[in-house]
């Protein structure tokens, strides 16, 4: 094993605030990986933290990155949100581009949609690894990236451990999407409809990779939130109040595998 502790984040819009939670009440704790895979808002949050961003700064970036503002929506491209005008952001965030530049190694999953195949990005530039990561169908426009067409990595995996099984000693996971039971009258619109799709169809193939983690922290209180919300910070306190909840439990299995 290369590294001590893995961490594993999943996909989730917004929800992924949740992850920023988990990631701080672990440091506060001694508590610190480092490897991160993530999808998406996880890919996001794990490259934020890997740059060394605070708690208060990943915050800012989600409130800045929301879909709902409505000067990026777009008209003429496959997708509500034009994906390309979130780079200069990211330039401000992430100003060496590079996965070199990060304190963590870090795995970003991403969909090549013409291929359909699972692309694991883990160096080279990483801006086009996070918006490629975060396309949302419908929701976002896919990224063109070196002659490829791609979209969110959770299309094809929204939990993606695998990379962190070969090199950790020990894998805490967090999901951020945990499954409600909607009204018929939530599911009234396409958009709803497809996310539903979207989220049972995450949900059901990254369970099965639940039990390979030696923690997994999912508070079902993040179902209660839509994927676009603007609660950044009930998000961050659930994440936060989860972990400390299970802080016994983490470090027993730490210690348990002489890692603490």
């Amino acid at each position: 094993m290369q590294h001590r502790i893995g961490v594993v984040l999943s996909g989730g819009g917004m929800r992924g605030v949740a992850h920023v939670g988990v990631l701080q009440a672990l440091a506060d704790h001694g508590i610190r990986p480092e490897c991160i895979a993530g999808t998406s808002a996880g890919a996001l949050v794990g490259a934020l933290y890997g740059a060394g961003h605070t708690a208060a700064e990943m915050i800012t970036f989600f409130e800045q990155t929301n879909p709902r503002r409505l000067s990026r929506l777009t008209l003429r491209k496959s997708g509500l949100v034009d994906i390309d005008k979130y780079r200069r952001l990211f330039e401000d965030y992430f100003p060496d581009d590079s996965f070199k530049a990060l304190n963590i190694r870090l795995f970003v999953t991403a969909t090549d949609m013409v291929a359909a195949r699972l692309e694991i990005f883990t160096d080279g530039p990483l801006i086009p690894a996070l918006l490629a990561s975060a396309a949302v169908p419908v929701v976002f426009t896919p990224l063109r990236f070196n002659g490829r067409l791609y979209s969110d990595g959770g299309v094809l995996n929204n939990f993606p451990i695998e990379p962190l099984q070969v090199l950790c000693d020990a894998i805490i996971g967090v999901y951020a999407s945990p499954l409600h039971s909607p009204e018929q009258t939530e599911l009234e619109s396409t958009l709803a409809v497809s996310q539903r799709a979207f989220e049972v169809a995450m949900y059901l193939s990254s369970r099965l990779k639940f039990r390979a983690c030696d923690m997994l922290l999912s508070p079902p209180e993040l179902a209660d939130f839509g994927i676009f919300t603007k609660k950044t910070r009930e998000l961050y306190e659930i994440g936060y109040r989860a972990t400390v909840e299970r802080l016994a439990a983490i470090v027993e299995r730490l210690e348990a595998k002489g890692i603490l």
